[in-house]
């Protein structure tokens, strides 16, 4: 049996220099990196790694894998160190080699890749530490659902004193401390440095308190004392609580002129100082030369996690039919196809009724169908859930006292309410929705941009979505959001009309393997959506929703979400003005644009006879329309009143769209 007392310090040395050696060549080949962070944190990794990390190299897939996330991301070659040393076939020696250069496995900070081991992608701190909450929300979630045999694993984050200043991170601390995830466990680098300088600079803050008061185990070690660590983390995974492990270390350990300084931060530390760094830490072997001896101490805890994942192989081999299935189902995120076939029925009921619902209200319809046929849904909301309608009615909440829920009460932390649902996407097995106000998706930009360059299966519910959410005012009207989702690639920004297309819209999300934001309006919304009710057709991203009588159009209007009702309105009094009107409803820009130009060309007419209105900004719409001239928009920040009078005020109504309707229609006929 293993102890603090009988390890073996001469190995666990020479183990732990192997990464600071590979770490300080890469970084000097490349001329580029951080090498101050994996000198300062390779102690640390080594025991974590040695004697409590399980995890398989011969299979990253592995579902009950322990998580390691690097949130300290500019540290990145710590990690590629260990993913190498330890047997990672995509991350050969040719990849440490090729640190930060162009298609290299061994980026400047790690991007997902779970081949390659990597669980996620960081860089911009705090966002690892958000993201492992989700994934000990997951594993909990999962383990009730399944039992301790198949799910029961830990998830470890390696953080920076960078890391614990960000707002994120003191909203995921928070919300962990909250939902006692107790097989989270916080490696925290506590070296007092920073980019500019020491910490003092910028912080006074007593990081230990803050985490003891959000309900977290707290231990303070000496980060370069093997058997201190190897005690700490052993007792953290004992708790009943999220633990922190205070790791005081050197940044750039072993360098000579620059351990303990922000010097050896961000920058190569220069090949005289990498020799005399070597010299120190007894190591004596060219560049990128690991001895075979060594590299044998790593490659036999990648054997040892191999025969791990073997053992829990024979555990699922032996369920019963129905419980193996449902596992499966749960790790594919396979979804049961006759929702779908449900959704159609649900929305022939709508398309029948003359009552005006709000698209906030359809969501819930949708979420309280797929709640039943998706058992792998997860739900939440940043405090809003009586706004955002994104509860289904048998919905149980997930917390300490029931991790079996699939409801999470997030508090008034979008951003980490964002990166938990990465978090929970990325750890397997679920796949997360969240709600919170369009305007608040400023507050979880970041979170949504690394889920999108992950292309991770999210579902952001963003409600009240325009000035028709009325007296809040400015502050709480969304103006320039829309557009500014749209700029993000991977990303589905889907604004329905009605009902109808907020169902289909669902659909939409849960099918494609990207994150979706859902833009949904809190005021009460005619169905406009009348023909080819059993087809999705927010599924081709845009379509004609109401045709003119004859072949031939003098304008057609193309609009988002409630605008489509205002267009339609527009539309009738304008034929009885003998035009030939055309309104084109365009759910999702994204998915419009990747058809082709045949399609595109048929859908929106002539580009000298197309005017478009949304109430948001009017940036980006030029690449429908003419001009500017052409588009009802929001050209400033809306007021605080009613929302049928704000919509007038703008002149975002039908005899606004009327008015430019002719002048355009007067223009092309002389």
């Amino acid at each position: 049996m293993i102890t603090k007392n009988n390890l073996n310090i001469k190995e666990l040395r020479l183990m732990s220099n192997a990464i600071r050696a590979l770490s300080m060549d890469a970084v000097e080949k490349a001329n580029s990196g951080h090498p101050g962070m994996p000198l300062g944190m390779s102690d640390v990794a080594t025991i974590l790694y040695k004697y409590f990390l399980h995890f398989n190299p011969m299979n990253p897939h592995w579902p009950n894998r322990d998580r390691f996330v690097l949130s300290a991301g500019h540290g990145s070659m710590l990690l590629y160190s260990l993913l190498y040393l330890t047997g990672y076939k995509k991350i050969t020696i040719d990849q440490i080699k090729r640190f930060r250069q162009l298609k290299s496995k061994t980026a400047g900070h790690p991007e997902y890749d779970l081949e390659c081991g990597i669980e996620t992608t960081t860089g911009p701190l705090g966002q690892g530490l958000a993201n492992s909450v989700g994934m000990a929300i997951a594993e909990r979630h999962l383990s009730s659902i399944f039992g301790k045999n198949l799910m029961n694993h830990c998830t470890y984050v390696i953080a920076g004193d960078g890391c614990l200043m960000e707002g994120i991170s003191h909203e995921a601390i928070s919300l962990a401390g909250h939902l006692k995830l107790n097989k989270l466990i916080v490696l925290f680098d506590d070296n007092n440095v920073s980019i500019d300088g020491p910490t003092s600079l910028s912080t006074s803050e007593n990081h230990l308190l803050t985490f003891k008061a959000c309900n977290w185990d707290v231990q303070k070690i000496n980060g370069h004392d093997f058997k201190q660590i190897y005690k700490a983390i052993n007792k953290a995974k004992k708790t009943k609580k999220p633990s922190l492990i205070a790791c005081k270390t050197i940044i750039g350990y072993g360098s000579p002129n620059k351990q303990g300084k922000n010097s050896s931060h961000g920058a190569a530390l220069g090949l005289d100082e990498v020799q005399k760094t070597k010299k120190k830490i007894n190591w004596h072997y060219p560049p990128f030369i690991i001895p075979k001896e060594i590299l044998k101490m790593w490659k036999n805890i990648g054997i040892k996690g191999n025969n791990e994942n073997k053992k829990w192989d024979q555990v699922l081999k032996k369920l019963n039919i129905k419980k193996k299935k449902l596992f499966n189902d749960y790790l594919n995120k396979k979804i049961d196809k006759s929702c779908f076939l449900e959704l159609k029925k649900i929305k022939k009921k709508l398309c029948s009724s003359n009552k005006k619902i709000a698209t906030r209200k359809a969501s819930n319809i949708a979420i309280n169908l797929f709640q039943k046929k998706i058992p792998f849904l997860m739900g939440g909301s940043a405090d809003l859930t009586e706004s955002n309608l994104t509860k289904g009615d048998n919905q149980k909440t997930f917390n300490s006292s029931n991790y079996k829920g699939t409801y999470i009460y997030y508090g008034i932390r979008e951003h980490a309410m964002a990166g938990a649902m990465s978090g929970i996407s990325l750890h397997g097995g679920l796949i997360p929705y969240g709600g919170s106000f369009l305007i608040f998706t400023d507050y979880c930009k970041p979170s949504i941009r690394l889920a999108s360059i992950m292309k991770q299966k999210i579902i952001y519910v963003m409600t009240h979505d325009s000035i028709g959410l009325g007296e809040d005012g400015p502050t709480h009207q969304p103006i320039e959001q829309l557009t500014n989702l749209r700029s993000v690639p991977n990303l589905n920004v889907l604004r329905p009309a009605d009902a109808i297309e907020t169902l289909e819209c669902w659909e939409v999300a849960l099918t494609e393997n990207t994150p979706s934001i859902i833009s949904l309006t809190r005021q009460d919304l005619p169905i406009v959506r009348k023909e080819k009710i059993s087809e999705n057709m927010s599924k081709k991203g845009a379509y004609i929703i109401t045709e003119t009588k004859k072949n031939y159009r003098d304008i057609t209007i193309l609009s988002t979400g409630s605008e489509v009702s205002i267009a339609i309105e527009a539309k009738k009094i304008l034929e009885k003005k003998s035009l030939n009107i055309t309104v084109v409803s365009m759910p999702s820009w994204e998915i419009f644009d990747k058809k082709n130009d045949i399609y595109k060309n048929k859908i929106l007419g002539p580009i000298e006879k197309r005017i478009a209105i949304e109430a948001a900004s009017k940036y980006g719409w030029t690449k429908y329309v003419l001009n500017e001239k052409y588009i009802l928009g929001m050209d400033s920040f809306g007021a605080s009143a009613p929302g049928e009078i704000l919509y007038n005020n703008f002149g975002l109504n039908a005899k606004e769209i009327v008015k430019l309707a002719l002048r355009i229609y007067k223009k092309n006929n002389g």
